[in-house]
């Protein structure tokens, strides 16, 4: 993964020079800085360690190439690069085990991933990592259970506890929820075991 190296004492004088230099935006790229200090009459300054979020990309495929590889699997990629997130979608000749069960491969893949990424250049990337649309068809299938959910809460005001969730379901079920008129979403409990309780909003005492 190749990294351009930028060094000076104004942050923004330095971050613009990396726009210019590289022509990109500032959603094109991660970085991290490194304190210098300063020898004798001499004062201290900042090194900024920069990577492309194109190669960040390419680091992850080839990462995942080998990985799948040795599993056994032959996979192929498509990616895109949206608003920092790096999405990438693979096609497997074995798509229920690259998921796993309830997606399980599919989120310790996403993790090993990142880590790679961190141990390389010590930023973790915003990976969205899917097999075969399970994420897409995932989304649809929680919103359309919250919403009805949240329909059976309106109407008989009663809170409805749902099952353990990872962050990224329990966001989805939030913001579907954020403007459904008559009930409101809390999370609570403790990792693993975190669920979000739907609740009529007269009965709901928010909490963060």
């Amino acid at each position: 993964m190749k990294e351009y190296v930028y060094e000076g004492k104004d942050q923004e004088v330095v971050l613009k020079k990396v726009l210019e230099d590289l022509s990109v935006t500032e959603n094109d790229f991660v970085y991290t800085k490194e304190e210098v200090k300063g020898k004798l009459f001499k004062a201290g300054t900042t090194k900024y360690h920069v990577y492309l979020n194109t190669d960040i990309l390419e680091f992850i495929k080839e990462y995942l190439n080998t990985l799948l590889t040795e599993m056994g699997l032959e996979v192929k990629f498509e990616s895109n690069i949206r608003d920092k997130q790096i999405n990438i979608k693979m096609y497997s000749n074995n798509n229920p085990i690259l998921i796993g069960k309830n997606g399980q491969t599919l989120t310790a893949l996403t993790a090993v991933c990142k880590a790679a990424v961190f141990a390389r250049i010590g930023v973790y990337p915003y990976l969205n990592l899917d097999a075969s649309d399970y994420k897409d068809k995932q989304v649809s299938h929680l919103e359309r259970l919250a919403k009805n959910i949240a329909r059976e809460v309106r109407n008989t005001g009663r809170e409805v506890v749902m099952d353990n969730m990872n962050s990224y379901e329990r966001r989805i079920v939030h913001n579907v929820l954020t403007d459904f008129n008559g009930v409101t979403t809390i999370s609570e409990g403790e990792e693993p075991n975190r669920h979000i309780i739907v609740k009529p909003v007269s009965y709901t005492h928010l909490r963060a």
